[in-house]
């Protein structure tokens, strides 16, 4: 499962894992927090950019064989609180994800560093067999952050995953939002986002790979020796 503020940033930094686990035989859920509405170009009312949001994000879930799933806070307004917390995880509990892919804490967006904080505190709460709700626990196995232009402080990934089978048909999942054809803004989504695929392959051994950093408390090895 992966847990994004915004649809657009869920398919360009988690897209192509997700895509992998289904190619793999997996399957694999998008679970949105808003519809980065706001995010529309002058000439586009929210309400109708959220709307192609929405679509884009069918249609390229669709694509690459995932699911996809929503918990609608306004654009640049995803509060980090219980009420907020206990709704996603609910929707752990209801997919039941082996692993979750989120945002890294490091970021300048305020959307990016709540859904970091509440992704937590669900995975804490899903996993809680005292914690009484519509459904019964379910715990996470593996937590990873991914790669984000927006939210690079302190990232530092350690976990590579080769993507070469589904590159072509996550990019064109990515091509079905217009920020990504550059027509929202200055940032050049497709550019960075394909070349950094590429940058990362080189260091995977692959023609191209995403790149990830896992939870700190993964990172403990128990050994006898080495």
């Amino acid at each position: 499962m992966a847990i994004t503020a915004h649809p657009g940033d869920g398919l360009f930094t988690m897209g192509a894992a997700l895509a992998n686990q289904v190619e793999r035989g997996g399957s694999a859920v998008l679970l949105s927090l808003s519809l980065g509405e706001k995010g529309a170009p002058s000439n586009i009312p929210v309400h109708e950019y959220g709307e192609l949001q929405r679509t884009a994000t069918q249609k390229a879930t669709n694509l690459i064989g995932a699911e996809a799933a929503y918990i609608l806070y306004p654009d640049a307004e995803i509060p980090f609180n219980d009420e907020s917390s206990l709704r996603v995880c609910d929707a752990i509990r209801e997919h039941k994800p082996e692993i979750v892919i989120t945002h890294w804490s490091g970021s300048w967006h305020k959307d990016h560093r709540n859904c970091h904080l509440i992704t937590q505190d669900a995975i804490f709460y899903a996993g809680l067999g005292t914690l009484s709700r519509k459904l019964p626990a379910h715990t996470v196995s593996k937590v990873f952050y991914a790669e984000n232009w927006e939210d690079a402080a302190n990232f530092v990934p350690d976990t590579y995953i080769n993507i070469d089978p589904v590159y072509k048909k996550w990019l064109q999942a990515c091509d079905f939002y217009p920020m990504w054809r550059g027509q929202t803004g200055f940032f050049r989504y497709n550019d960075y986002y394909s070349s950094l695929a590429v940058m990362r392959g080189c260091l995977a051994g692959c023609k191209t790979a995403v790149a990830l950093m896992s939870d700190t408390a993964q990172r403990t090895q128990h050994l006898q020796s080495l």
